[in-house]
């Protein structure tokens, strides 16, 4: 029943899949409760305070969900939709005869950039397998396409990562997931202290590849996307501290480019459940008593800090 429900969905012009979800984000958002909540503080956090931003950020949350099904089971046209900020510079990045590492963060359409970049290069994603089991072929189908080839969030998945790199492929990950306990660092997201994980930095560091954040910009009108991108200093700073700053700060310029897109509501600055790590400032976290997180929305498994790709 889902995967016909997708297929129905994308059957309809994105222009109205785009229309239908910010009507049902709109909608979600007029609901009081943590959801509002907690996008309207994360907003105001990185300077934008206003209701009317709040509203308009949970409208395109809507929109990404419903174009998810024209992304997944309409490719080619999705992709075809896809226009490049700065496309020589990108295309030299994917000229690189190394592997590349690829951050998405959530922001826009996060996964019309995997699909675009694996039409240049192969391409390895993570993906968190679901709670119901009976949707873990309907998910594999939509996720494995050609050129995207998507591994669970485990420690095999982390070993697929390495390799892939290795073999001069690409890959790509969430860098604003938070991370379970252990498999991160306090370092600053918008002027708060986040738990933020390190293994991009040591999976380039180990790899030796190059590390580029890009995101999908949703377009007015239904007209696609814009991809943009920052290049990372090659190689990356030794420290874990230090490269998660980086990450972060990046990630912070790309989100400034069109901020409405970013998953405000998303609880980036969550403390993992045993982590007793200190803040920078030597300071306990401020959500220390927010729900801990579970096994599935955890980032990473213990043992390897990596981010999966939704």
């Amino acid at each position: 029943m889902l995967l016909l429900l997708l297929r129905l969905l994308a059957c309809l012009p994105l222009s109205v899949l785009h229309g239908l979800g910010r009507l049902a984000g709109g909608l979600i958002y007029a609901l009081p409760g943590k959801y509002r909540t907690r996008l309207r503080a994360n907003a105001t956090q990185a300077g934008y305070p206003e209701a009317t931003f709040a509203r308009r950020a949970a409208r395109e949350a809507g929109a990404m969900i419903l174009e998810l099904a024209y992304v997944w089971l309409r490719t080619p046209q999705a992709v075809a939709r896809v226009e490049v900020d700065d496309a020589a510079d990108l295309h030299e990045a994917l000229a690189d005869p190394r592997g590349i590492l690829f951050l998405t963060p959530h922001l826009g359409c996060y996964d019309i950039t995997a699909r675009w970049l694996a039409q240049h290069r192969a391409m390895t994603v993570m993906y968190r397998p679901p709670r119901k089991t009976y949707l873990a072929p309907i998910l594999s189908t939509i996720r494995n396409t050609e050129g995207l080839t998507a591994v669970p969030a485990t420690m095999q998945g982390v070993r697929a990562f390495v390799r892939t790199l290795k073999q001069g492929h690409s890959i790509g990950m969430l860098p604003d997931q938070v991370p379970n306990a252990g498999d991160g660092v306090w370092v600053p997201f918008f002027d708060r202290p986040a738990f933020t994980t390190t293994l991009p930095g040591r999976l380039a560091r180990q790899t030796k590849v190059p590390v580029v954040m890009v995101a999908g910009e949703r377009l007015p009108g239904g007209r696609g996307w814009r991809l943009h991108h920052l290049r990372l200093p090659d190689p990356l700073p030794e420290s874990p501290e230090e490269q998660a700053r980086l990450i972060n700060a990046a990630m912070e310029t790309l989100i400034r480019r069109c901020p409405q897109q970013y998953l405000w509501s998303y609880n980036r600055y969550k403390q993992p459940h045993k982590e007793t790590a200190r803040h920078p400032d030597g300071t306990a976290p401020a959500n220390a008593h927010d729900r801990p997180a579970t096994s599935e929305e955890s980032a990473t498994p213990r043992t390897s800090g990596h981010t999966p790709h939704d």
